[in-house]
């Protein structure tokens, strides 16, 4: 069986006893959270969420990008989300390229070079958590800019740790 057959059989198990229809579209909790798309990070389970607590936004990196800033304010105006969290974590992939590397990889192995940026940021993710949060305090198409708070989550540990920006 192929990997996508089997998530659509998984699918259908879960469809059997779904418990949420009717639910609302605005999160329990008011909160989007930022992150990155790593498969080693259950966000879900990491920060104790149910079905309906909370956006997450992932992406490689977890960048605050301009879909990134995108999405919140769309969660914040329609959505009602009112706080953000920014999740890094250690061991990036994000951390072991460099933006022209990448980019110069891709053109070989294509013929074209992205029309968007890596985005990759030093071995230490503490920096970018403070850029990403300085892009969203920047934007004033987020109308809830303040109470914004980036962690760093450890790979080896399972600990999040609060970093302060």
């Amino acid at each position: 069986m192929r990997v996508i057959d089997e998530l659509v059989a998984n699918a259908a198990r879960y469809a059997e006893c779904y418990e949420c229809p009717g639910a609302p579209s605005e999160p329990r909790l008011k909160l989007a959270i930022v992150t990155c798309m790593d498969a080693r990070f259950d966000v879900w389970s990491v920060l104790g969420l149910r079905h309906g607590d909370a956006h997450v936004i992932r992406n490689a990196g977890g960048v605050v990008t301009a879909d990134t800033r995108r999405s919140l304010a769309i969660s914040q105006r329609l959505l009602e989300t009112t706080e953000i969290m920014i999740i890094h974590h250690t061991d990036c992939g994000a951390t072991k390229i460099t933006e022209d590397e990448f980019r110069e990889a891709v053109f070989r192995d294509t013929g074209i070079r992205p029309d968007w940026a890596a985005e990759a940021f030093p071995k230490d993710p503490n920096g970018d958590v403070v850029q990403s949060i300085a892009r969203i305090r920047a934007d004033e198409l987020i109308p809830q800019r303040q109470r914004v708070y980036g962690f760093v989550w450890d790979v080896e540990t399972g600990e999040l740790r609060r970093v302060k920006a």
